[in-house]
């Protein structure tokens, strides 16, 4: 569960924040459903004509979500999102970075045992073009998300929000937006993002955004060779020199681990168009869709008659 859907409902953990309080109120304005916030010492006041509840578990049990999203600072992070995944939460989107190792490990520890996915930490969180957002992406903004069939995943924000608004520019709508987060330890891998797009009957087509460091693109990339769907991916870091740490905690390579080439070339032998620029992507996009369509026309009648949301809006 790491697609939003508008049945989906949201608590904000941090809510009564300056952050907190405007991105709820983007959200709403998106049509996310937010059934309130939490803040120990403000519980009992309405904010944004929303209750706030003194933990996640008093919200559960008032106002039932599925979603928690979080606006706490690192030290407090721990405890909100233990708070989160005990209560029952389906979903934790943890946007917070720089938390202590330890304390991620805890959390992530803690939701695999509850069964809670987790997107984050250090994630810009989720959008879904049509239904609602979860996070600080500008999913309220029809000049950079609009409903279509073509899934981004990014570990940056704001390279994902480059992706989508180039994605539109070009007339080619989005079926999800998900933002897996920058730091080394994660919930919600690349590999994870790209199944779950990958099975979902929205999206036709993928856009994968990635960066130097780590080992998610190669990982990612086996994956992808299983794939029917068009895969067009874009590394950050291509002239980043070996050893520099570049952008987000994870981005770091030694030697040949976790460099452009490295990722290129598996992402390239498992069938994924990589781009060198960000503006190469809607003509990647569109090519490549294309192409499935004419595939299309050679299989069965039953198969070709399936439709799905227009890629084009």
């Amino acid at each position: 569960m790491i697609i939003y859907r508008k049945a989906h409902r949201v608590l904000v953990q941090g809510m009564t924040g300056k952050q907190g309080t405007f991105w709820t109120e983007k959200m709403i304005e998106c049509g996310t459903t937010v059934v309130g916030g939490v803040n120990p010492k403000r519980a009992g006041e309405i904010v944004l004509g929303l209750p706030i509840f003194a933990s996640a578990a008093e919200a559960m049990r008032k106002a039932p979500y599925e979603v928690a999203v979080m606006f706490i600072p690192p030290s407090m992070a721990k405890e909100a999102a233990l708070d989160a995944i005990t209560a029952g939460a389906k979903l934790l989107v943890v946007l917070t970075e720089h938390i202590p190792a330890q304390d991620v490990m805890a959390i992530l520890l803690a939701a695999r045992r509850k069964g809670t996915d987790v997107v984050g930490p250090n994630t810009a969180g989720l959008v879904t073009p049509g239904e609602g957002f979860v996070g600080i992406m500008p999913g309220h903004n029809p000049n950079v998300f609009r409903p279509g069939a073509v899934g981004v995943i990014s570990r940056s924000g704001s390279l994902g929000t480059l992706v989508a608004l180039n994605l539109t520019r070009a007339g080619i709508g989005q079926s999800a937006f998900i933002g897996i987060g920058g730091d080394p330890m994660i919930g919600t891998s690349t590999r994870d993002a790209l199944q779950a797009l990958d099975e979902d009957e929205e999206t036709e087509a993928v856009v994968l955004v990635g960066e130097i460091g780590g080992a998610m693109e190669e990982k990612a990339a086996d994956y992808a060779a299983r794939m029917k769907k068009p895969v067009v991916a874009f590394i950050a870091g291509r002239a980043s020199p070996p050893g520099k740490k570049m952008g987000h905690a994870g981005a770091i390579v030694t030697g040949n681990a976790g460099s452009y080439a490295s990722k290129r070339t598996a992402l390239e032998q498992a069938g994924v168009f990589v781009v060198e620029t960000p503006r190469e992507i809607p003509d990647a996009v569109s090519r490549r869709l294309a192409g499935r369509a004419a595939a299309k026309t050679n299989e069965p009648v039953g198969d070709a008659a399936k439709t799905s949301r227009s890629t084009f809006g």
